[in-house]
């Protein structure tokens, strides 16, 4: 199972996300949720760069990809970090709308309270 989390700030903002596993046993690809998921992250993560122009911290590595960002004090920069990283959630969640929670779980957790939530 793939576990996606997904932190906000006290704004409401995604600040961070977290890929991590593998989609085991789904047929009749069985890497193709994976990269999927994979492709999402990291078409965020490269804009971020490209387009928001900001440089986020993240992880590339087998089975999981973090990222985490500060949002510039510049409007426009925030607006499309904030629609990037929302995005990144978007598309997780259409992944597992699409195959299952058995395969692909995502939540969010507000930071502000440490308490995490599971938001299908």
């Amino acid at each position: 199972m793939i576990r996606a989390a997904f932190s906000r700030d006290c704004e409401g903002r995604i600040v961070s996300f977290r890929l991590e596993g593998h989609a085991r046993g789904w047929r009749p690809w069985p890497d193709a949720i994976c990269a999927g998921l994979s492709a999402i992250a990291q078409t965020v993560i490269g804009s971020l760069q490209d387009i928001a122009g900001v440089q986020p911290d993240y992880t590339l590595e087998p089975g999981f990809i973090s990222c985490s960002v500060g949002y510039p004090e510049d409007a426009g920069k925030a607006a499309a970090v904030s629609t990037l990283m929302e995005s990144a959630r978007i598309g997780c969640m259409q992944i597992e709308d699409s195959y299952g929670t058995r395969f692909v779980t995502v939540a969010d957790q507000d930071l502000t309270d440490n308490k995490g939530g599971n938001h299908d």
